[in-house]
């Protein structure tokens, strides 16, 4: 099962049969089914239900028959306005960024303030992106920015980043300091983008010996 963009869930006779996409099931069929088709309901937030027609095969094996694998596929109807979230802008919901359109989508153009501090100060604050997505935005090593205090405005250039897939991504960042024990947050990507803000205050303790 797949769908344009993925992340919906394929319903068959009422029933969920596939939690996310892209995925694959395995259906118990009649023969009516078999002669006439099935119908596949692919559903996604914010986007009007599809249906998909599906016509199973089969290949003869010396005496027996045996059901063709099928591959499905859904592409939802982009839309000017994104019904379930008007904090979107239109026609942003799935413009993904990309080294080929550098620049030209409206996630590139929002400014985020950066913002850590921690007692004591000086210590190292690194940062990387986890993606529970990672056929869409990939998960990335640790980069140094600075010491604490920090602060700074950048944009989220993150490749493969949307505003639909940006809930499932979120911003890691690691602070460290000898003789301190290591801390680690994490801040959504989609809550950063609607306060326009990653800050935190990290409060170190003492290595024990």
């Amino acid at each position: 099962m797949e769908s344009s963009p993925t992340g919906a869930k394929v319903y068959f006779k009422g029933q969920l049969v596939c939690g996310t996409t892209p995925g694959s099931i395995t259906l118990k069929l009649t023969k009516e089914e078999m002669k006439r088709g099935i119908d596949l309901i692919f559903r996604k937030d914010g986007y009007p239900d599809g249906t998909v027609h599906a016509t199973p095969t089969q290949t003869k094996i010396g005496f027996f028959k045996v059901t063709d694998a099928m591959s499905v596929a859904y592409e939802f109807p982009q839309s000017s306005t994104y019904a379930k979230d008007p904090t979107i802008p239109a026609g942003e919901a799935t413009n993904r960024v990309s080294r080929d359109r550098a620049g030209q989508t409206a996630l590139e153009r929002t400014i985020i303030r950066w913002f850590f501090d921690s007692d004591p100060q000086g210590a190292r604050i690194f940062w990387r992106v986890v993606s529970s997505i990672p056929a869409e935005v990939k998960n990335t090593n640790e980069t140094y920015l600075m010491t604490t205090p920090f602060e700074e405005t950048r944009s989220f250039n993150i490749l493969g980043l949307t505003y639909e897939n940006s809930r499932d991504v979120q911003i890691e960042i690691k602070v460290m300091k000898s003789g301190y024990a290591p801390q680690v947050k994490r801040f959504n990507v989609r809550q950063a983008i609607d306060q326009q803000e990653i800050s935190s205050f990290f409060m170190l303790v003492k290595e024990e010996d």
